[in-house]
């Protein structure tokens, strides 16, 4: 009966994610369309300013265009085309970068990003949560108690603020890393440990002003939660029988202060695929973030929609992956599903 109850509990998730992904991929379709600006006239002039002239039968070239890309038709004829296309994991043809495919534009991207911030967010997240745990300890090394208000004080600092202070001085003014990009121009794409020291080189500076930025939070929220277990009745009677502090620590307090935190991470990697689109501009890392503002800046429609969709999976997939997780790490969850 439990496993029945389980599978239906799977099946309303699995029913409420693709409800999500259909509300978010109909807001996406809709929103960028109330923009006064026509993209493929904007293109078409921005290559005519290129060449220093204007084109003959430039009205016609747009409607070849419109046509090719179905923005001539209603609506809802497009609204349907772009449903179909979503089912089969087609999205299209970029309006600026025309004749490149959409998803071969985000599966470049996708990768630098997930680099860079996966690893800087649970980086972040592993040290935020020690540092937040080890500072509720009656013997606090006095390093940490120092490091701590340090890290709450950078939480506030935006990551891009960080990342132009971090630029300035690290790769201005004392050259210890390059400026920007993902690799170096001359680096060659075949793949060996130079090409990979290269790569990470260069995400080495982007990836510092998240994690000093994202530290502080994370620590400052496992300190809070570590406070608030301690004082639960399972920890006084855990106490009371005897056990070794260490056992009490890590399998009663950690243990129980760490699940919101979990969520929260769960939250922050699901939006990997959004990148840190400031972040990115700022060392000109060829991520996500990059993309999608250069297609928004161009109205890019294809290229917005192939973004935002991956977006939307990505922070989907995370929550019902956590929900399904949740009652394997809490056996109160596991009781009541």
């Amino acid at each position: 009966m439990m496993h029945r109850a389980r599978l239906l509990a799977i099946g309303r998730r699995l029913l409420m994610l693709l409800l999500v992904v259909w509300a978010a991929a109909t807001l996406n379709f809709a929103l960028p369309r109330f923009a006064a600006r026509n993209p493929v006239e904007e293109r078409l002039a921005q290559m005519a300013s290129q060449t220093g002239g204007v084109p003959q039968g430039m009205e016609e070239m747009v409607k070849a265009y419109e046509a090719r890309f179905g923005l001539d038709q209603s609506w809802g004829r497009q609204y349907l085309r772009y449903l179909g296309d979503i089912a089969r994991l087609d999205l299209g043809y970029s309006i600026a970068n025309y004749p490149g495919r959409v998803a071969d534009q985000i599966r470049t991207a996708l990768p630098w990003t997930i680099g860079l911030l996966g690893v800087s967010t649970v980086l972040a997240f592993l040290i935020g949560s020690m540092l937040g745990a080890a500072a509720t300890l009656a013997r606090a090394p006095r390093l940490l108690q120092l490091a701590m208000p340090v890290f709450i004080v950078l939480s506030a600092v935006p990551f891009y603020l960080l990342g132009l202070i971090l630029v300035y001085f690290l790769a201005f003014r004392w050259s210890w890393f390059p400026i920007g990009g993902g690799r170096s121009v001359a680096a060659s794409d075949a793949l060996s440990w130079n090409a990979v020291r290269d790569i990470l080189y260069h995400a080495l500076l982007p990836g510092l002003s998240i994690v000093l930025a994202s530290v502080g939070a994370w620590a400052l929220g496992m300190r809070g939660m570590m406070i608030t277990v301690q004082g639960e009745d399972y920890v006084t009677f855990a106490e009371a029988k005897g056990l070794q502090p260490r056992r009490i620590f890590l399998g009663y307090e950690m243990r129980n202060a760490v699940l919101p935190q979990l969520t929260a991470l769960a939250l922050s990697l699901g939006r990997l695929a959004s990148g840190a689109v400031l972040v990115e501009m700022i060392f000109s890392y060829p991520g996500i973030g990059s993309l999608l503002f250069n297609a928004i800046k161009l109205s890019d429609y294809f290229a917005i929609y192939g973004c935002v969709l991956i977006m939307v999976l990505t922070i989907a997939i995370a929550m019902m992956a956590m929900e399904l997780l949740y009652p394997l790490l809490d056996p109160r969850v596991r009781s009541q599903s």
